[in-house]
């Protein structure tokens, strides 16, 4: 870990600015929006702008790097996003900001797909894993420490949108003179939804539900806090509880998934996440509740994502994860796209608790779900699942092929060394040398 974090550290840290700037302004439009009397429905349409710009340029991205490079890419994207932060202030109107989101999800996508290009072709074979750790972690990180930038000014005024947009900007400098150009993309084969779907219909039905609950978690979570009554003080605390508990749970989630079978432990953190929910509904008037309710869910819905991937991977071929796991980022963009908005609904109903039914009401149908599937076929033999690899919904197409790559790897290199150890054991034990 320490040789990636030394050779690609400005990579490294231009990500966490520009995490710092992304994660800041999703909670900040949350409670700015709150404080100028948009409804619920109108900032849940805001928030899933987002998504929609995030799914559209995880399709159009790589055309645009294959016809004019990674380096005009990166700056061009970079510079609309710092351009949309300052707008924001400027044009208080929900049709406005529905605009602005959809620039800033698909400017963000965008450099995504670049700078994981970039890591990727820095990283040798040896260290491509280690390389996406630490990757993730920055991601996590920066989205935790731009919670804590929201209580310095009055969200009211303009320093708050500056803010990002000038961390935004300074991020490009350490990545754009250190990193060379990567090669050309490479044309990915396709999957079919419906081909998809016969392979795990599990991961399919999962990847769509958990898009809506990290959506909730990333775009509503500062909106259900504002109208909660919660302070400013105590918003970003809130916020920061699922990506805290998002960046704890990979680890012991991971190692739990290699050993037991995956749909159990799919079923198990839905269940505790739902009932985590449902304790958020109940009892949220205690704010420590509700730090504990955002910790429980988000460190057990986050991990959901590489764990779904992980269990679909077990019914691939080697050369068709890749495929596969694009298709998953789009069902799960999908989801993450309806997510707000069904949120935005339910609380526009039932108040601020709507924020946790909806959760609640996602989780345990995910859970009920995963113990149905284990009905229908068995778990796939502990010698044919494939390594899990930690995985963040923040990500774009690009960490989650090297993500399937890896997995791939692993896999054949488990498979060589039993074939040779078989061979191994076959051989008859050579009597001459007695």
């Amino acid at each position: 870990m320490l040789t990636v974090i030394r050779t690609s550290w400005p990579l490294l840290l231009g990500m966490l600015l520009l995490m710092l700037g992304n994660g800041l302004q999703g909670s900040l439009l949350g409670v700015r929006g709150s404080t100028l009397g948009f409804s619920s429905i109108e900032l849940s349409l805001v928030m899933s702008a987002y998504f929609a710009g995030f799914l559209l340029a995880s399709r159009v991205t790589p055309n645009m790097i294959r016809r004019v490079g990674h380096v005009r890419v990166f700056a061009a994207l970079g510079s609309f996003v710092s351009a949309a932060l300052l707008l924001f202030p400027t044009f208080q109107d929900p049709i406005a900001w529905i605009f602005g989101r959809v620039v800033i999800g698909f400017c963000f996508c965008g450099v995504y797909v670049t700078a994981e290009s970039w890591l990727n072709n820095a990283a040798t074979n040896e260290t491509r894993g280690q390389a996406l750790s630490a990757y993730m972690i920055v991601q996590m990180l920066g989205i935790i420490i731009a919670q804590g930038l929201l209580v310095v000014p009055d969200p009211s005024g303009y320093l708050l949108f500056v803010i990002p947009s000038v961390l935004v900007s300074i991020a490009f400098a350490p990545i754009l003179l250190s990193i060379s150009p990567t090669p050309a993309f490479e044309s990915t084969k396709r999957m079919t939804l419906v081909e998809l779907y016969h392979v795990s219909p599990l991961g399919c039905v999962g990847m769509f539900l958990m898009g809506s609950v990290f959506a909730a978690q990333f775009g509503m979570a500062a909106v259900y806090a504002t109208e909660a009554g919660l302070s400013i003080s105590q918003i970003p605390m809130f916020t920061a509880a699922f990506y805290v508990g998002a960046l704890i749970f990979q680890y012991p989630v991971g190692w739990l998934s290699d050993r037991f079978d995956r749909r159990v432990l799919i079923a198990l953190s839905a269940l505790i996440a739902g009932l985590a929910s449902l304790m958020g509904m109940l009892l949220g008037s205690n704010f420590y509740v509700l730090l504990a309710s955002a910790f429980l869910i988000g460190g057990l819905s986050n991990p959901l994502y590489s764990l779904l991937t992980a269990y679909t991977n077990d019914f691939l071929q080697h050369e068709d994860m890749a495929a596969a796991s694009a298709g998953l980022l789009f069902v799960n963009g999908v989801g993450a796209i309806a997510g707000p908005v069904i949120t935005g609904y339910a609380m526009g109903v039932m108040g601020p608790p709507g924020y946790f039914v909806l959760l609640a009401i996602v989780l345990l149908t995910l859970t009920g779900y995963a113990v149905y599937r284990m009905t229908q076929r068995p778990a796939p033999s502990s010698g044919d699942t494939i390594a899990y690899q930690r995985l963040m919904p923040t990500g774009s197409p690009v960490s989650v092929e090297i993500a399937s790559g890896l997995a791939a790897e692993t896999a054949e290199a488990h498979e060589a060394q039993t074939e040779a150890q078989a061979e191994s054991d076959a051989t008859p034990p050579d009597k001459t040398a007695i």
